[in-house]
């Protein structure tokens, strides 16, 4: 290869898109498998249920409950004295004592979920930038790793745009 063509633009993006490509595979994989997980988030998919007990305040309302404990459309749904029934647990309204029953992912897999759900407050916000960063340079960088002139790069160009299409096609249904 000559001295100019190691030196050029095009030298230079294809050495970045295939390292970048190399290291973004390893951040695909985790970010893939939490997305597949987080789809079927709304069923048990490998889920596992976990007894919870602890002591809150005394005589707490059920909002106020349902959001201590972080769980979802809570409500009570009978009591018995001093004992407050709600979906798959019991709160004793004199003690504070609570328990229940919850699923949850292995914690492996809550950790992968985490990452989609990073907020900007959290430093795990820097995971999806990057890897956003990463896959749109490797979007871009793909133009270079053909002759502009050539027949695969008119039929890259055309596949792109059937990808953006479609992402269209997506949002709008």
């Amino acid at each position: 290869m000559e001295e100019k063509e190691k030196n050029s633009i095009n030298h230079c993006v294809r050495s970045l898109h295939r390292n970048i490509g190399f290291f973004v595979i390893g951040l695909t994989i985790i970010y893939s498998i939490s997305g597949i997980v987080l789809t079927y988030r709304d069923t048990n998919f490998l889920k596992h249920e976990t007894l919870v007990e602890k002591t809150l305040s005394p005589n707490m309302e059920a909002s106020e409950l349902g959001k201590v404990l972080h769980l979802r459309d809570f409500k009570f749904l009978k009591n018995e004295g001093e004992i407050e029934y709600f979906q798959n647990g019991t709160y004793n309204k004199s003690t504070g004592f609570v328990k229940y029953s919850k699923k949850e992912l292995p914690p492996i897999l809550n950790k992968f979920t985490d990452l989609h759900k990073a907020s900007s407050r959290n430093l795990k916000h820097l995971f999806s930038t990057i890897f956003g960063i990463l896959l749109l340079f490797l979007a871009i960088s793909s133009f270079w790793m053909f002759k502009t002139k050539t027949k695969l790069f008119r039929r890259g160009i055309c596949i792109a745009g059937l990808g953006v299409v479609f992402a269209i096609i997506l949002l709008v249904l």
